[in-house]
């Protein structure tokens, strides 16, 4: 017998209860951060650390849930932090729950199947405050974050390198683009000037039919992850009869997040439509022979670090200028710098990102062990 099936049949051996969050925690919302002044206290959003500053709003162990964009992403934090609007942080009673097995179990939740908005995907307290998870004793569930901990750690010591390799890529990729105004043989337009940039929309959901077994994809934010990457068995599909006649986006354009997870992007390789949080980039006939269209997707990689400086952030959720966007500058090297340029930086991308060869590989070996694990000690008969 294991020395958790051991504390288990002497801490619950008639099962466990299911509690309410609300039962076990507080959830609290963020706010802005602007008012403070630069330090090394992380600064929290769906997407991760977004600055540091000098002040903290908790300082104890929290997990940290996202209300908007990125919603399948939970942190789990025990140094002091602070966290904008769109990512709430919990207040955990020690004395039911371990921080650490909440962040596990919620993990296993897959909070994302909570969505409540049809746009930006949203979580909300009341909806999360009803979730009911397993909470054993406290000696129950620190094994389990022991045997679980044994498998992020080594992800993370895995992740660091792979993450050391990326920066890396990174370097050299806005190296590689990082043209000077007055380097002979670039010109530089504006993106308008070479691309026909739309915007997405939803079709009517007022004739289902449009969203049944239909063969046309359409993407959300949710649908774009980090370094251009789809995942697509969460895209859904309309039929012919739910485009407008304006029709689809053509194969081989770019999609640009301009709101929540602004940056992201995608080069699409089929004919497509998207939703209206997401700005299309499609060259224009005239270009076609000027500009790799391989090479533009990597561009957006600069192209995202500006976008900063031309988002609104006074409703919470940033979002881009489109008036701005469409003036932002372009470099055109010669084609064949940019065919030189594409097949370097996609050589090193693929070491990088593919789930098939050397680091990708063994951490996505290892997240799926980890989570095949964690569903497993997470399951337990429920106390009556």
């Amino acid at each position: 017998m294991s020395k958790l099936q051991e504390l288990i049949q002497q801490y619950c051996p008639d099962g466990v209860e299911y509690k309410e969050l609300s039962k076990i925690l507080t959830i609290r919302n963020g706010k802005d951060y602007k008012m403070f002044q630069t330090g090394n206290i992380p600064v929290y959003g769906s997407g991760g650390i977004m600055t540091y500053i000098d002040t903290y709003a908790y300082n104890k162990p929290s997990v940290l849930i996202p209300r908007k964009g990125s919603i399948d992403k939970l942190y789990y934090v025990d140094t002091p932090f602070w966290n904008v609007d769109t990512i709430f942080y919990t207040e955990i009673d020690n004395t039911q729950i371990l921080p650490r097995y909440l962040y596990h179990t919620l993990l296993r939740e897959h909070l994302e199947q909570y969505n409540t908005a049809g746009g930006v995907p949203s979580l909300t307290q009341s909806v999360l405050n009803k979730i009911k998870i397993p909470v054993p004793p406290l000696e129950v569930q620190a094994e389990i974050v022991r045997i679980l901990d044994t498998f992020t750690e080594l992800t993370a010591e895995l992740t660091a390198e792979l993450t050391a390799r990326q920066k890396q890529y990174e370097y050299y990729r806005d190296s590689l683009l990082n043209f000077n105004h007055k380097i002979d043989g670039v010109q530089w337009v504006e993106l308008q000037e070479i691309f026909d940039i739309r915007n997405g929309y939803t079709p009517s959901k007022k004739n289902p039919e449009f969203w049944d077994n239909g063969d046309i994809a359409w993407f959300r934010l949710e649908d774009i992850r980090t370094n251009g990457r789809i995942l697509y068995n969460s895209i859904q599909h309309i039929t012919k009869n739910g485009v407008k006649k304006s029709g689809l986006f053509p194969k081989n354009s770019i999609m640009l997040s301009t709101t929540a997870t602004i940056g992201e992007h995608a080069l699409i390789k089929v004919d497509y439509l998207s939703n209206q949080q997401i700005t299309n980039f499609t060259i224009k006939n005239a270009c076609k022979n000027s500009i790799c269209i391989k090479f533009a997707f990597y561009y957006f990689y600069i192209i995202k670090k500006q976008l900063d400086d031309i988002a609104n952030y006074s409703g919470g959720i940033p979002i881009i200028d489109q008036s701005k966007l469409k003036k932002l500058q372009f470099p055109l090297p010669p084609l064949d710098v940019q065919q030189r340029i594409v097949e370097v930086l996609d050589n090193f991308e693929k070491i990088c990102t593919d789930l098939k060869i050397g680091l990708p590989a063994e951490i996505n070996a290892r997240q799926k062990q980890y989570e095949y694990y964690r569903d497993k000690l997470l399951t337990f008969e429920r106390k009556n």
